[in-house]
């Protein structure tokens, strides 16, 4: 094989979280919770570059394997080595999601996207004043609003995971949008990757978010909120209270985890109103390994 396998966090954690806006996706601590799904997982070093490799079910026996977010470009030596690893899983094909690269001269073609393609950050080496300065007005007067009438920022305990659950069933459904199992969003909280805070008002909890930090990066991942007292505005206040934390703790950026203003304009009009700066990212690319049976997967695909 033309690649070696990691099995020490600390050797993998040194090269990864060493990157600027370091990608929480090749964590240690990501393909753990992976395998706590059930799914196997490698960790590769191919060319002095490491890989996180998840191999993915599929219907009627098959997989893939995919390589979430990476700031490793693929040249044709680390192509063959995850070639090996999928012939000798018998995958269909592998798919992967670089950070900023065209995989057409290797082969791949573009897929539909499984992470965010674009997203927006915040540069937490601002000032205060200077986040708030930056922020659309209508969202200054929402968090000062919502810090007048006194909603409080609370670190969640592990007994309150189904409150959080709840509201993002509640938020998800409301909004028509694709929910992850409970099983899912538990073992990534469980497993002290994410953490989960609540705005809370009058013994009341508002609103939930799920964050990461991970190396110079707080990412915030889920959220729901209560479709009452609206008026009361704490999701700019938790997003506000989390990105001061994030300041305080020394995290040098705030990613606000996917923006599109057709998909999710409501979501992404709330997220452009606190400024930063958008990042585009170049989206999922696969290989076929089988190229007959990989293009009777698309047809299946397409009728599911």
């Amino acid at each position: 094989m033309n690649f070696n396998e990691i099995t020490t966090k600390d050797q993998w954690e040194q090269k990864m979280s060493s990157q600027v806006q370091a990608q929480f996706l090749q964590s240690w601590e990501w393909g753990e919770f992976q395998k706590r799904l059930g799914r196997q997982v490698w960790r590769l070093e191919i060319e002095g570059e490491y890989l996180l490799v998840i191999k993915m079910p599929l219907p009627l026996g098959w997989n893939y394997l995919y390589i979430p977010r990476t700031r490793v470009e693929l040249n044709i030596g680390k192509l063959e080595a995850l070639k090996q690893l999928a012939i000798q899983e018998k995958s269909l094909f592998i798919r992967i999601e670089p950070i900023q690269q065209d995989l057409a001269g290797l082969g791949f073609t573009k897929a539909g996207q499984v992470q965010p393609i674009k997203t927006l950050l915040l540069d937490l080496s601002k000032s205060e004043e200077e986040l708030l300065e930056q922020m659309h007005q209508k969202t200054r007067y929402n968090i000062r609003l919502a810090e007048k009438k006194g909603v409080k920022l609370v670190l969640s305990k592990s007994e309150e995971f189904p409150k959080f659950y709840d509201l993002i069933v509640d938020t998800y459904r409301r909004k028509a949008k694709e929910l992850h199992s409970r099983t899912y969003y538990q073992k990534l909280y469980q497993d002290s990757l994410a953490k989960i805070y609540f705005a809370e008002f009058e013994d009341r909890i508002l609103c939930a978010n799920m964050v990461i930090f991970y190396g110079d990066t707080v990412t915030y991942l889920h959220g729901g909120s209560s479709h009452d007292d609206k008026n009361i505005m704490a999701p700019h206040f938790l997003q506000w209270e989390q990105i001061k934390l994030a300041k305080a703790q020394g995290y040098k950026f705030y990613d606000f985890w996917g923006i599109d203003e057709i998909k999710w304009p409501g979501v992404t009009r709330f997220k452009k109103g606190f400024g930063g700066f958008e990042v585009d990212y170049s989206g999922a690319w696969e290989f076929a390994i089988n190229k007959f049976w990989y293009e009777v997967y698309k047809i299946i695909k397409k009728f599911r």
